[in-house]
């Protein structure tokens, strides 16, 4: 682990683990709060002097490694009990792996898989400034243990100031990152610059040129031009088969220019779409369940059918029943009866 004046969040994420491991090496990069003196009572401690690159910080901590896997967490991640079990099973039974994939929950709809386990005697590294990660290779397994990530607070413009430094030098996966980080901070048309260039790149991953289409539509969502978002959606349509999340993104354009027939026939589509959890992509859970449905429950609604908008209304229901929406919708439709 790296960490820098975690004291809120450390013990936490320490005590969800350590069941788990043979070692714990805890490197930090400058903390002024108690970070160091709760992570003594656990493991190992070194120091590690700042220089804007996170690549770097892992690596080095990755030296200080003895057993034969090195597993890696953020501060504010948290191993649940249900699935460090299921790491522990793993830890008796298997031993030729040479890359173990956990799931990454970021939230109740977000989740992706990270290289999270990994063997020592590879010689893996990090690489990049910002959004590190590592290439698997060798043996590569899928575990459904999720890791979940609990952040509390955020981490203001590190990133993006990191990125801004290095812009000329940044390889292809930093551009998509940067672009990213510029949309995020409302940089829309620096962010709009950045998503084309990278798009460009022949070295993208498909994965990625996937989410850089969605992110670029967005930042002309946020200047209400919804005709070239949608233009920039069904462009991404060319590199594979739909997802349900840019499905529900080409739906919404369609209800913003109130053409619900066109917004129908995606959702659907998304409804029927079937997330692939393994192919290293963000996944939006809401995408392939709850948007879909409460979707159709707006789009039914404007065309006048009633009775379908309360059925999927219901079905939208099923996913989240404490669905803000879908309780004023019940009561809604319960008044028309």
């Amino acid at each position: 682990m790296i960490v820098k004046n975690e004291q809120d969040v450390i013990e936490r994420c320490l005590k969800s683990i350590y069941k788990f491991v043979d070692e714990i090496i805890i490197v930090d990069t400058g903390s002024s709060d108690n970070t160091k003196e709760i992570c003594q009572k656990y493991g190992n401690i070194y120091d590690f002097e700042w220089c804007d690159d996170f690549s770097k910080a892992r690596n080095f901590s990755f030296s200080k490694a003895n057993s034969d896997y090195i597993m890696w967490l953020d501060a504010d991640d948290i191993v649940p009990d249900k699935e460090l079990k299921k790491l522990i099973s793993w830890k008796q039974y298997e031993s030729d792996a040479d890359v173990i994939m956990l799931p990454y929950k970021l939230n109740d709809s977000f989740i992706y898989y990270r290289e999270r386990i990994l063997k020592r005697e590879k010689g893996f590294a990090w690489q990049g400034e910002v959004h590190e990660c590592i290439q698997p290779s060798g043996k590569i397994i899928y575990l459904d243990a999720i890791i979940e990530h609990h952040k509390i607070k955020s981490n203001s413009d590190r990133n993006l100031k990191i990125y801004q430094k290095n812009e000329n030098k940044l390889d292809t996966r930093g551009k998509f990152y940067y672009a990213r980080e510029l949309l995020t901070h409302g940089y829309i048309d620096k962010a709009t610059q950045m998503f084309k260039i990278f798009l460009e790149d022949k070295n993208a991953w498909i994965e990625n040129k996937l989410e850089a289409y969605r992110n670029l539509a967005s930042c002309y969502i946020c200047k209400s031009e919804f005709n070239k978002a949608k233009e920039i959606l069904i462009k991404s349509l060319e590199l594979d088969i739909p997802r349900a999340e840019t499905c529900c993104d080409l739906a919404m354009i369609y209800i913003k220019l109130h053409k619900y027939n066109q917004a129908k026939f995606w959702y659907e589509t998304a409804y029927n779409c079937i997330p692939d959890t393994q192919n290293g992509g963000f996944i939006s859970l809401d995408c392939y369940g709850y948007l879909p449905c409460i979707g159709l429950c707006v789009c039914y609604d404007k065309l006048g059918d009633k009775k379908s908008a309360n059925y999927w209304n219901e079905r939208a229901g099923i996913f989240k029943p404490d669905s803000e929406a879908v309780i004023f919708n019940r009561k809604y439709f319960n008044s028309l009866k």
